[in-house]
């Protein structure tokens, strides 16, 4: 059997018959008719017999345990919530309750698709045709533009082995440089401000510190709607304590709240800054623990000094006397948390306000301890996984490509030549779509993602791809915006339908397992990277990778010595035992690690002085204010908790929709509905300098005038948001934009 059959052969013995040939890529996969849709599982011989298989949610990076129910031939028949698991206790959302809903969707790709140059149709192909058009078409752009000519993006929603896998294979066996993923969009600004003020990548929080803070700061971030499991963690908490949300917009947290601090939209740096202003002056900071593991803090007090709460004031629409009881708040709290998500690392200073955060529990000793933290809360599933592990735009476990040591030791571990990884890094996200504009990138490859409806001033995403030679798209659906323009679709097995590990906001692996089959001819994605390489001919670079297990051997291995160490962990199966595990957990820890665990509890970083920093900058302008023209400024985010980003999975769902607004809307203030004789439920046109939208009113005092809210689900929305991004993350700034309403 050539070595290509035997891949296949071993992809799922049940579901693919295997007609051997004598050269590879001439074999074709045949499935019985029976085959296609959901069918048998192939269950883990470890977890057989059984009658529920426990799995982490494949939605959001909470990263919630369900118990997934079988009949009595293994085939998922539905699920609950997994009462002892440590994270979710037993609670889901709607997300969670309707996560095997996607996967019977009719709209799944079930075959290879190949556009057909003649009447411009997207055609069902064999795999063997397929991975060779992929194969021929890459390296024929390579041939024409150069090795670093083809590209691709990525997700925070496939397991961490297929990340690994494919980043490995892109750079070390195809020759190409440039690829990022999608968490670039939610997580760069976290990762790049506790790399910066930490040394490394690392949220120090546990979920219990939701029920162990006296105050909690959420800045930019609405877990009531976006992470509601969180947010029973908080309404569980016994302290009586004070809740502070900073927020433009009046959000479901927000109402809950004790304090709501309506600043002004991207004011939030200049905020922050004034609270440590006052924290300084008063002497509200502990000078011990700042003296014992921080640096570069007499700097940053003398930078503080213009930031007055009356000059905040100005800036911010808080009243002077309002930024100086909050920072009494702080002060008095014995264990404060500090919380962000959207609101902050989608901005155009996005690092900067992050790391004021960072500065402020610094300053007052609020790490380390239960109920304290700079706490960044994760967007996808397993963006977290995404960013230690892509091997996109940092090389495996943290480290650096330009490194010439990390890069010895990479290749030593998975036994390649060294020569064989670049020595610089990938572009970012968006400076890979202006190579694209440019020329310079003429072959992309998206995966698991949907960069046409996602990417921040979509429409130039769909008009910059008539510049592409090819266009590869490998998802779960044919039918997103991104898929439809693609010219080779790959089908792929979805969450359920394979096994791998994810990464949770508080650090935490979690398993999924494989409970249901994937549809026709879809395959896991880690398999179609084994197809790709094997046809490419750099198969014997991955012969280690065989399988989802052993890929996890390996990346215990990269992280060995890490920050993310996380070699005492034997398995899959171990995690699902264990109720998922922290990193780090090294294979020197000995026992069983405890089920919550934070970092930095001993004072000491992961920077070479072992301090963190005290980070800052100047606040810049809003590069895109509203004017006369475009006279309000435009919010985006979360509108439902059982929405989720581009609705590719939750619009499969009749109960979710049933939840969800299904027309897109603008939240508008009374004020401003008046004076433009706007009424509830009537259609308007939301126009930015860059597109157009099509809305119903709804009015409410949950925005301010001059400010409107709209849900980034939509597939318009981006039309109209701003291509403006942090300096240091590259994370695009979807928050604030000027816009202008009409009658439609």
């Amino acid at each position: 059997m050539s070595s290509l059959a035997t891949i296949r052969s071993s992809l799922d013995p049940a579901l693919i018959k295997v007609r051997a040939h004598t050269g590879p890529m001439t074999e074709e996969l045949v499935r019985h008719p029976a085959d296609f849709g959901l069918g048998l599982p192939q269950l883990p011989s470890r977890l057989k017999p059984a009658s529920t298989v426990k799995s982490v949610c494949g939605f959001c990076a909470t990263g919630c345990s369900l118990d997934i129910h079988l009949d009595t031939e293994g085939r998922a028949l539905n699920l609950s919530a997994d009462a002892a698991y440590p994270v979710n206790l037993g609670m889901a959302c709607p997300k969670g309750w309707e996560a095997l809903t996607p996967l019977a969707a009719p709209d799944r790709a079930t075959v290879p698709l190949v556009r057909n140059t003649n009447n411009g149709e997207l055609e069902p192909a064999t795999w063997s045709a397929a991975i060779e058009v992929f194969c021929s078409r890459m390296k024929a752009v390579q041939a024409a533009h150069g090795d670093h000519s083809i590209a691709f993006l990525s997700t925070g929603q496939i397991p961490t082995e297929e990340m690994a896998f494919v980043g490995a294979l892109f750079k070390f066996g195809m020759g190409g440089l440039h690829c990022d993923s999608n968490t670039r969009q939610c997580m760069a600004t976290a990762h790049v401000a506790y790399k910066q003020s930490f040394g490394f990548d690392a949220p120090p929080y546990t979920y219990k510190d939701f029920e162990e803070s006296d105050v909690l700061v959420f800045v930019g971030s609405n877990p009531a709607i976006a992470h509601p499991i969180m947010w029973q963690r908080v309404q569980m908490n016994r302290r009586n304590p004070e809740i502070i949300v900073l927020d433009p917009r009046r959000t479901e947290t927000a109402m809950c709240a004790t304090r709501h601090v309506a600043l002004n939209p991207k004011s939030d740096l200049t905020l922050l800054y004034a609270l440590a202003h006052v924290l300084h002056a008063e002497g509200w900071i502990k000078r011990d623990f700042i003296d014992a593991h921080t640096s570069g803090y007499d700097d940053f007090a003398t930078f503080l000094k213009p930031f007055t709460p009356l000059a905040a004031e100005a800036v911010t629409g808080v009243s002077a006397e309002t930024i100086r009881h909050l920072a009494e708040i702080i002060a008095r709290g014995k264990a404060v948390s500090f919380w962000w998500t959207m609101g902050v690392n989608q901005g155009y200073e996005s690092t900067r306000t992050a790391q004021a955060i960072i500065n402020l529990a610094l300053m007052t000793g609020n790490i380390g301890r239960p109920g304290t933290g700079a706490n960044s809360i994760t967007g996808q599933c397993n963006a977290m996984g995404s960013r230690l592990y892509a091997n996109a735009t940092s090389l495996f476990g943290g480290r650096n490509f330009a490194d010439a040591g990390h890069r010895a030791e990479v290749a030593r571990i998975l036994d390649i030549p060294a020569e064989r990884i670049p020595s610089e890094n990938s572009l970012a996200y968006d400076q890979i779509i202006d190579a694209i504009e440019d020329g310079k990138i003429k072959a992309l490859w998206v995966i698991a993602t949907n960069t046409a409806h996602s990417w921040i001033n979509s429409t130039r995403f769909a008009r910059i791809r008539e510049k592409l030679e090819f266009l590869v798209v490998q998802d779960m659906y044919a039918t997103t915006e991104t898929a439809r323009l693609a010219d080779l679709v790959l089908p792929a097995a979805a969450w359920g339908e394979k096994e791998g590990f994810f990464i949770n906001s508080e650090r935490r692996l979690g398993a999924i397992w494989k409970v249901a089959r994937a549809p026709g001819q879809a395959l896991s994605d880690f398999n179609i990277f084994r197809l790709i390489a094997q046809a490419w001919g750099c198969g014997e670079l991955f012969a280690k990778w065989t399988s989802p297990a052993a890929a996890f051997q390996l990346i215990k291995e990269l992280s060995r010595g890490r920050p993310c160490d996380i070699t005492g962990i034997r398995d899959h199966a171990h995690l699902t035992a264990s109720g998922g595990i922290q990193w780090p957990h090294p294979d020197t820890a000995g026992a069983e690690p405890a089920r919550e665990r934070r970092l930095f509890a001993d004072g000491k970083f992961f920077t070479p002085d072992q301090r963190a920093k005290f980070l800052y900058d100047t606040p810049l302008p809003n590069p895109e204010p509203p004017c006369t023209e475009y006279p309000f400024v435009l919010n985006t985010g979360r509108g439902s908790s059982a929405q989720w980003h581009t609705g590719s999975r939750t619009d499969k769902s009749d109960v979710l929709r049933k939840l969800a607004p299904r027309a897109l809307y603008i939240e508008v203030n009374p004020t401003d509905a008046t004076r433009l004789a706007l009424l509830a439920n009537e259609r308007v046109t939301v126009c930015s300098r860059r597109g157009e939208a099509h809305a119903v009113v709804v009015i409410t005092s949950t925005v301010r005038p001059g400010h409107v809210f709209m849900p980034m689900h939509f597939g318009t929305v981006n039309q109209l948001t701003h291509p403006s991004y942090d300096t240091h993350s590259r994370q695009p700034n979807y928050k604030a934009c000027a816009v202008r309403i009409a009658k439609a």
